[in-house]
């Protein structure tokens, strides 16, 4: 096959990034658990702690689907499964209904999760461009953004017209079309042909996987870096419309917050090669965003203006939510091609049970006091920094 079948994979994979993550419901997510679902705050800190629990039990069973049966297929039942989870979650009110709702959206996003990363890498490797891997990743990342912006600011209209339910019936349209074009992928060939794997292949992939992230030093620490850090700014998702409410920002503008935020992660994505250009230090790009985000969850914890609380709002997603795919794309370039997608979906397991673990924990504190929350994490962030054992050298995304 020509390399630039494998290349035309990138744009088709950028537009599964879009689709997949056109989230309408994510510009009334809070409003939509807690006025539609009857949850209190804490019950739904605890309902995506139980999400990410979930996508921990199934990363790693995901992601070996991935290197056997195809990153092609992989992505199209994702699809598939995320349209069924949605059509789920509105079909009644209740927890148990929202519990298996979710967990069906966890096997959703685990069977994407590294699955795309991997189908990009080994794709730019067989059309001889690695050299771009980690602009594309990084794109990649933007790309998904731009989904959700494009979602967000459509979303908070969709409930006002038809109802909180309908955005999540709405998200069956992009999430039915991303489908589509995850089946008009070209799966890049990594090894031996496997076209009928048996359990004891599955069983040995899987321990060769997991072996590779506990034996490999610098895989391991990108890994966890990326996933306590990220599990404290997780707490964001779930608290910065109660903050918008707070400071008295109507439900119909929170969408334009979160579109600016999702618009600010791009920005930092896009800038990040020419920051580590002019800093001179990819590392000190990391930790830098690390130190702004810090310091925006502790200012808001304290500011109650709604011009300064919607500022601070986007500084603290623009620096700490895109980290993870900057360390994905540092992680790639030690890992071999034929297990490529099982360690990120290691490394990813490791974020996700991270945020099991915190989110019920935060979901308490934002119970007792909202401000209370923001200072916790803004201090958490700092300390994560001071504490960081990520060496300059450990980020060469070369390949």
């Amino acid at each position: 096959m020509t390399p630039e079948r494998y290349a035309a994979n990138i744009p088709r994979l950028y537009a599964v990034r879009t689709l997949f993550w056109m989230h309408f419901f994510g510009a009334v997510l809070v409003p939509f658990y807690q006025e539609w679902g009857g949850l209190t705050l804490a019950a739904v800190f605890a309902l995506n702690g139980w999400f990410f629990l979930c996508n921990f039990l199934f990363e790693v069973p995901t992601g070996t689907v991935a290197d056997f049966l195809g990153r092609r297929l992989s992505l199209a039942l994702g699809c598939g499964v995320a349209i069924v989870a949605a059509l789920l979650y509105v079909s009644t009110r209740s927890f148990p209904v929202f519990m298996l709702a979710e967990l069906l959206f966890a096997v959703a996003y685990t069977l994407h999760s590294g699955a795309d990363e991997a189908l990009a890498w080994d794709s730019l490797k067989a059309a001889g461009r690695l050299d771009g891997a980690k602009a594309v990743i990084a794109r990649m990342e933007a790309f998904k953004l731009f989904g959700i912006v494009l979602a967000t600011l459509s979303g908070a209209y969709i409930a006002a017209s038809f109802g909180l339910p309908a955005v999540m019936q709405a998200y069956v349209i992009p999430a039915a079309l991303a489908l589509v074009v995850s089946l008009t992928l070209v799966e890049v060939p990594t090894g031996a042909e496997r076209p009928h794997p048996r359990l004891g292949e599955y069983v040995t992939l899987l321990r060769e996987g997991g072996r590779y992230l506990r034996d490999h030093r610098v895989v391991r620490l990108l890994a966890i870096e990326a996933a306590i850090t990220n599990a404290f700014a997780w707490g964001l998702i779930w608290t910065f419309q109660p903050l918008l409410a707070r400071a008295g920002v109507e439900l119909r503008h929170f969408g334009y917050v979160h579109a600016a935020a999702c618009l600010g992660q791009i920005a930092f994505l896009s800038f990040t090669p020419r920051l580590e250009i002019a800093l001179g230090s990819k590392r000190a790009v990391l930790s830098g965003a690390t130190l702004l985000a810090g310091a925006a969850f502790v200012a808001l914890s304290v500011i109650t203006d709604w011009r300064l609380v919607g500022l601070l709002i986007v500084v603290a997603f623009s620096f700490s939510l895109p980290r993870v795919p900057l360390f994905a794309a540092h992680i790639n370039a030690h890992l071999p091609s034929d297990k490529r997608a099982t360690v990120l979906s290691f490394a990813s397991m490791l974020r996700t049970l991270a945020i099991a673990i915190v989110n019920p924990i935060l979901g308490l504190v934002a119970q007792w006091s909202l401000p209370g929350v923001m200072a916790l994490i803004g201090a958490l962030l700092w300390i994560g920094a001071a504490f960081s054992r990520v060496e300059e050298a450990h980020l060469d995304a070369r390949g």
